[in-house]
């Protein structure tokens, strides 16, 4: 049961987190560039994959529970910068992103959004490298 949950993890993580971190990355230039049509269909992309990625930590859960590593610190660090990026999703890049899709922008809105889109992905990039890396890992590396 282990192999088919972390099949599922790995696999949402690739096809959910990683369309939504694409486009919160190109959100910023469609909206420089005033191309409002490519805005609205990455902030639906990252709107609609962020569901699909709530699969990950779910299937994640599966995972950490067939290996019994529920209380080993990398995986609680993991789970608690996973739900920072999700936070940082939900309450300040799409309703940024919103915003700037229902007004004018501004440089310095459109340069808060880059920077919260870096987080994000730095967000992210550090889970993932917990994931692979992990202490204790029974893989050798």
């Amino acid at each position: 049961m282990s192999k088919i949950f972390l099949s599922i993890h790995v696999l949402a993580a690739i096809l959910a987190v990683g369309p939504v971190a694409v486009a919160t990355s190109m959100f910023p230039a469609a909206v420089r560039r005033g191309d409002g049509k490519t805005a609205a269909l990455l902030h639906r992309i990252c709107r609609v994959y962020a569901y699909a990625a709530i699969a990950v930590p779910v299937f994640g859960f599966g995972v950490a529970g067939t290996m019994h590593v529920m209380g080993d610190p990398w995986l609680l660090t993991s789970i608690g910068l996973t739900a920072v990026a999700a936070a940082v999703l939900a309450l300040l890049i799409l309703p940024r992103q919103r915003r700037l899709l229902a007004e004018e922008s501004t440089s310095d809105t459109l340069g808060r959004l880059a920077m919260l889109t870096g987080v994000f992905n730095l967000l992210w990039a550090v889970v993932t490298v917990l994931m692979i890396v992990r202490p204790g890992s029974s893989t050798g590396a």
